[in-house]
C-alpha cells in the first residue's frame, strides 16, 4: 500500500453526518439538540480514536517510523484502534496491558493478537509508574526504540485531530453551535474541541471517572488556549467509576437507542447522554441554545460486556 493509500482512511471518512434528535424535553426547554455521529467514522478506527490517531500516524510515516506503542485496560476501545491502524498502515504495534495475562483472551485482545500487534501485560502497580523514566528505558531494553502514544491516545497530535470536529460542525450547521459536549476520560477529546472553540462558544465534558480531579489540569496541559476559552467538566455522571454502570443506566441506554436508532455503551456515550439531558431538564442552557453532542463511538466494546455480563446486555446487539 503507497503512502497516499495509507492515508486514505484519515482523508475519506469525514466529515460524519449530524442528526437532529426530537424530545418533549428538548422542546419544553426549547433547545436543539444534535448528535455529531462519530461512531459512523470508520468501522474499525472508530469516533474519536480516528481523530486522535490520524496525526500520530502521519507523524509516524512522515518520519518513517516503524514501531509504536501505548498502554491501556483489557476492553480499551483505544486499543483496539491502536491495533487496527497499526495493521492498516502495516506498522509494527506493542500495548502494554493493565492486569494479568488472559488464558482466554477478550474479544479486543483476540482483535489485537489478529492484527499482529504484540502485547505485553503488567501489574497494576507497574502500570501507575508508566511515564516514568526509569519504566519507559526499561521498555526500550525489551521493545527498542518506539514512538509512544500515552493512554487513551491523548497528546498534542490527538488535540489537533479532534480541533478540527469544531470546523466541522459548524459548516454543517452552516452557523456556530452554542454548546458542544463529549464524554471525558483522559481529556483528549475535550481538549481538542476546546482548542477548536470560537467566540460565545462554550465546551461541555461529562466526566466517566470517579475522583478525577486532576481532569481539568490534563485539559490545560493539553490545550494552550484553555484559558481563553468557555468550558467546564461536569462530574456528576460517572455511576460510580469507569466502566461502572447502574441499572438506571442501563435502561436509559436501552430506551435511548430504542427512540433515536443511536446505539450507545455504557462507558463513555450512555454516561454522557443522560448527563447532557439531565442538565437540560434542569435548566443548565439558555432556552434557544444550539448544543452538540459528539457520539465518540466505541461500540466495540459492547463484545465484551456481552461476554461478562450477558444477563444485562446479551441481545442488545444495536452496536453491529
Amino acid at each position: 500500500m503507497s503512502g497516499s493509500d495509507r492515508r486514505d482512511i484519515f482523508s475519506t471518512h469525514a466529515p460524519t453526518p449530524i442528526q437532529k434528535l426530537s424530545f418533549p424535553l428538548l422542546e419544553e426547554k426549547k433547545v436543539s439538540l444534535y448528535v455529531k455521529r462519530d461512531d459512523l467514522i470508520h468501522p474499525l478506527v472508530s469516533g474519536n480514536k480516528w481523530r486522535k490517531l490520524k496525526y500520530n500516524v502521519y507523524h509516524a510515516l512522515e518520519y518513517d517510523i516503524g514501531r509504536l506503542l501505548t498502554f491501556g485496560g483489557a476492553y480499551s476501545n483505544h486499543i483496539h484502534a491502536f491495533a487496527a491502524v497499526c495493521s492498516l498502515y502495516s506498522l509494527d504495534g506493542v500495548v502494554v496491558i493493565r492486569g494479568e495475562p488472559y488464558e482466554k483472551l477478550n474479544p479486543t485482545l483476540q482483535y489485537v493478537k489478529d492484527c499482529g500487534v504484540h502485547i505485553q501485560y503488567i501489574s497494576r502497580e507497574q502500570y501507575r509508574k508508566r511515564d516514568s523514566v526509569q519504566f519507559l528505558d526499561a521498555l526500550k531494553k525489551k521493545w527498542g526504540d518506539f514512538f509512544l502514544i500515552p493512554e487513551g491516545g491523548s497528546n498534542t497530535l490527538a488535540v489537533t485531530g479532534v480541533k478540527e470536529l469544531v470546523s466541522e460542525v459548524e459548516t454543517q450547521l452552516n452557523g456556530k453551535p452554542d454548546v458542544i459536549v463529549s464524554a471525558v476520560g483522559s481529556g483528549g477529546t475535550l481538549a481538542g474541541i476546546v482548542e477548536g472553540l470560537n467566540k460565545g462558544q462554550t465546551a461541555v465534558g461529562i466526566s466517566v471517572l470517579k475522583g478525577a480531579e486532576d481532569l481539568e489540569n490534563r485539559v490545560r496541559r493539553l490545550a494552550p488556549g484553555a484559558i481563553q476559552k468557555s468550558w467546564l467538566i461536569n462530574h456528576d455522571y460517572c455511576f460510580g467509576g469507569y466502566a461502572r454502570f447502574s441499572d438506571e443506566l442501563i435502561v436509559f441506554m436501552k430506551n435511548f437507542s430504542a427512540d433515536t436508532a443511536i446505539p450507545l455503551e455504557p462507558i463513555y456515550t450512555a454516561k454522557m447522554f443522560f448527563g447532557l439531558l439531565d442538565m437540560i431538564s434542569n435548566d443548565r442552557f439558555d432556552p434557544g441554545s444550539i448544543i452538540v453532542a459528539l457520539h465518540s463511538g466505541g461500540l466495540q466494546a459492547m463484545q465484551g460486556l456481552e461476554e461478562r455480563y450477558p444477563q444485562t446486555f446479551l441481545g442488545y446487539t444495536s452496536w453491529t
